[in-house]
């Protein structure tokens, strides 16, 4: 996975893929509602044009990643709101198809562009905010019965991809980095953090240790956190795994899982951004908050002649 080429820590040319931005701002930028217990993962049955037209958005600023609209896209969810579990499976791997479409579409002008079908947390379904809090009183069999199916979906869809995010637990971790080997299919893990631990209040250093020689990762680090824990999360990834680093914050701000809503919001301190590079994001984008031209500002800052060799 490559995009723009970097000057890292010690002087030597390394690869940096620029990620895409919140699904959910792309599309409310749209002026779609986003919301309820399917979230986005909605808009596969209803508008999936909608979510082709966000895609296309962040490839056209400049990512070299689409990420899926399943983060919150599982057979438990799905089923819930009143379809089978084949139609699930089918809404599931049609987030990747999507993705595809337009990777396909906007790949004649630039090459090398990829798919990453997101995972999100078993608390993102649950739909009242434990995705940012963890520890959700289960058994691992659950988490696996949960995240097992629907990463199954997702490979045989053919994403370049599984891109595992804003996991709050290492618990969950250890759950799916098992499946994730028995998948074989490449895939970076993010958590959700606050300061030097986990949103389940674990040490960095240990929750990273867990992903420590998994055979399908390719990258761990941090999202959906405020951009000052950042740099800690990628430095202590990179030092438990020995992976390339993957960084994409929020734009900060507090999580209301009455409303569904985030406020006190504020643009990211694009300074950051060389620090992260510096101590070994090799994959950097945004999340919630983040549209199509924050993500062409963070490609124009990257590929600045201070920082791009």
């Amino acid at each position: 996975m490559t995009g723009t080429k970097t000057t890292g820590a010690e002087g030597g040319i390394l690869p940096l893929t620029i990620l895409d931005g919140g699904m959910s701002t792309a599309l409310e930028q749209q002026g779609i509602e986003v919301g309820g217990a399917l979230w986005t993962a909605r808009l596969l049955a209803d508008e999936p044009e909608r979510i082709a037209r966000a895609h296309r958005a962040f490839f056209e600023a400049g990512a070299h990643v689409a990420t899926t609209a399943t983060y919150q896209a599982s057979e438990r969810g799905f089923t819930a709101a009143g379809l089978d579990a084949a139609e699930a499976r089918t809404l599931i791997g049609r987030g990747v198809t999507i993705a595809r479409e337009v990777r396909d579409e906007c790949a004649a002008s630039r090459p090398g562009l990829l798919v990453a079908a997101s995972v999100g947390p078993y608390g993102a379904v649950l739909g009242d905010g434990s995705e940012y809090r963890g520890r959700y009183g289960v058994a691992p069999s659950r988490l696996r019965d949960f995240h097992g199916p629907r990463l199954e979906a997702l490979a045989e869809a053919g994403p370049d991809l599984l891109a595992v995010e804003t996991i709050p637990d290492l618990e969950e971790a250890v759950v799916i980095a098992a499946l994730l080997d028995e998948l074989g299919v490449p895939a970076w893990f993010s958590y959700s953090v606050r300061g030097e631990e986990t949103c389940a209040g674990q040490p960095l250093a240990e929750a990273f240790a867990v992903l420590a020689g998994g055979r399908s990762l390719v990258a761990a680090g941090v999202n959906c956190s405020d951009e000052g824990d950042v740099l800690g999360a990628v430095e202590a990834a990179v030092a438990e795994t020995g992976l390339p680093a993957i960084a994409y914050p929020n734009h900060g701000g507090v999580w209301d899982s009455t409303t569904k809503t985030w406020s006190h919001a504020r643009p990211l301190d694009i300074d950051l951004v060389d620090a992260w590079i510096a101590a070994g994001a090799r994959y950097i984008g945004g999340c919630c908050g983040f549209g199509p031209a924050d993500i062409a500002a963070l490609s124009r800052r990257v590929t600045a002649p201070s920082v791009a060799s």
